[in-house]
């Protein structure tokens, strides 16, 4: 196989000291830096990326997975003939956005809806129930 980009460290072959300067100072296992944020390059980012809850500054909001789905208008428009109970659409776990357009006036119920999915379905003669 062809070596097309040669690592960074391959400059450091052959030579003793490895880019640490004399050879006492990558001696024994203070040369790592400890385990915790300390040492090397890199770690900040680690932290600023997935461990937001550790920096005790104001502008870093806690990280938290969504706990629901969301569905569009045009989805739900394109669906509706495939349903069978009528006028009325259940969405416990979902979120309604505004994209796309809807015809039918339905009652839609779901976890949440954003502004301008509400008033779409108003405007329509529809009804949003938040659940």
């Amino acid at each position: 196989m062809v070596l097309r980009v040669k690592k960074k460290s391959r400059k450091y072959l052959g030579s003793r000291s490895w880019g640490v300067g004399n050879i006492k100072n990558a001696r024994g296992s203070g040369d790592r830096g400890g385990t915790g944020r300390g040492g090397r390059k890199g770690k900040w980012t680690h932290t600023v990326v997935y461990e937001k809850d550790s920096i005790k500054k104001v502008g870093f909001a806690p990280w938290r997975k969504k706990n629901y789905s969301e569905i569009n208008l045009g989805d739900i428009s394109r669906n509706i003939e495939k349903l069978k109970k009528g006028n009325e659409i259940m969405l416990r776990n979902y979120k309604v956005l505004s994209r796309g357009s809807i015809s039918v006036p339905v009652k839609i119920s779901a976890r949440a809806f954003s502004k301008k999915a509400e008033e779409k379905i108003k405007a329509v003669g529809g009804e949003a129930v938040k659940l």
